[in-house]
């Protein structure tokens, strides 16, 4: 099989932006005859969306694209983009309800692409005879860091459903819990001291939390950038009195907020705690403001909305310029997680990775081939290319009819 990019030195990097024309070049040269979509939905709020490419010589790649709430406008940017092939899917099964907005955003589009983009990859290693990390450079390591978001896990959302979750997690032997606690928290342009008020319970889930955790256990809180930086900054005290250790996406990332960013920034840092965010950013562009700002101490971008995995590693270069770290956003399905251990052996910036605990035991039942996970400690898959392979037969919902 032709080689998508030919080479990844850097030169080659910095003309990788994902753009249609490039996407369609790669798929052309990869031989692709048709483009599958599938999904499998786990949870009343996930569905994973994944991609395959089928080669005139049948071997089968495989990429994921999940995007919570957007699957209609990702599924019509791969139709898009893969609409040159003969096989593109004629008809779709509609999940979520008819009223969902299926206007493209930018997201959705970096999405499909990125799903692509993983797809080619594995099949570049398969053809090769090498797994997918070897293609895009010299591994640093050969396991990395991995945390347990228990969030989607936590059905009963009371401290002690939290903490069952939180134990759980423990006796996986993961030694690094992230919470997402502040569901009343709706109202981003409340008094921040509503705001603070409206977190009361959420502090609540994450003092019983930090109380089943031994001291030196790390224990990470998820905002999804409901705060003010006003109320975020009087949080920031809150946390650091139950022992947090990061912090992420505590306000909604606009460019002209950057500075309120770095000035939250420099108040955890004060308290021992870290500031991480950025996960829906796409390619180098969307990070550089935030990094050359060096409004976080670590940026969290995610395989799937990137643009491409070229990309992940220029913005790994970006941010160990500027003293930054990488911890990539992964609270998705097996291929994702797949695709983010072999990116995590590559990034010379890596401090850790997000694994979504325990959502649903479909996660490893889907695939064929090993997600290991040991000690808080996550190996890449072994084979060639991506290592993991969807089970056809298991995937039900949102299938191809007209592939």
């Amino acid at each position: 099989m032709t080689d998508p990019m030919q080479s990844l030195g850097h030169s080659e990097r910095q003309k990788h932006a994902g753009g249609d024309h490039e996407l369609a070049r790669r798929l052309a040269a990869a031989g692709i005859r048709e483009l599958g979509i599938h999904a499998c939905a786990v949870s009343p709020i996930t569905i994973w969306l994944f991609v395959q490419l089928r080669t005139e010589a049948g071997r089968v790649g495989t990429g994921e694209a999940t995007l919570p709430g957007q699957e209609t406008a990702v599924v019509a940017q791969l139709r898009r983009l893969a609409a040159p092939l003969a096989g593109v899917p004629a008809a779709v099964d509609e999940i979520r309800p008819a009223g969902q907005n299926p206007a493209a955003g930018a997201l959705a589009a970096a999405t499909a692409a990125g799903a692509i983009d993983q797809a080619l990859w594995d099949l570049q290693g398969q053809a090769a005879g090498r797994p997918l990390a070897g293609m895009l450079g010299t591994a640093r390591r050969d396991d990395v860091a991995v945390y347990a978001n228990i969030n989607r896990r936590t059905r009963d959302r009371s401290p002690d459903g939290f903490v069952a979750s939180a134990k759980a997690a423990l006796a996986q032997g993961f030694d690094a819990i992230k919470v997402a606690p502040f569901d009343e928290v709706r109202n981003r342009s409340a008094a921040a001291a509503d705001q603070l008020r409206s977190a009361g319970e959420g502090l609540a889930r994450i003092a019983a939390v930090r109380a089943a955790l031994a001291p030196d256990m790390r224990l990470m809180v998820d905002c999804h950038w409901r705060f003010s930086p006003a109320a975020a900054a009087a949080l920031i005290t809150e946390l650091a009195a139950l022992g947090v250790w990061w912090l992420e996406c505590p306000v909604p990332e606009i460019e002209d907020d950057i500075d309120a960013v770095r000035g939250l920034r420099r108040l955890a840092n004060d308290r021992r705690m870290v500031l991480a965010g950025c996960e829906t950013m796409i390619g180098v562009g969307g990070f550089r403001p935030w990094i050359e700002a060096q409004a976080y101490d670590v940026v969290m971008p995610d395989v799937k909305h990137v643009g491409g995995l070229g990309d992940l590693l220029l913005i790994d270069e970006l941010a160990g310029a500027h003293g930054i770290e990488l911890a990539p956003h992964n609270p998705s399905g097996p291929v994702a997680h797949a695709v983010s251990v072999h990116m995590s052996t590559l990034l010379e910036g890596f401090l850790i990775l997000e694994q979504q605990f325990d959502e649903s035991p479909r996660f490893a039942g889907i695939v064929d081939g090993a997600l290991p996970t040991a000690d808080g400690r996550a190996v890449p898959p072994r084979g060639h290319g991506l290592g993991v392979r969807l089970k056809p037969s298991d995937v039900q919902a949102w299938q191809d009819r007209g592939a």
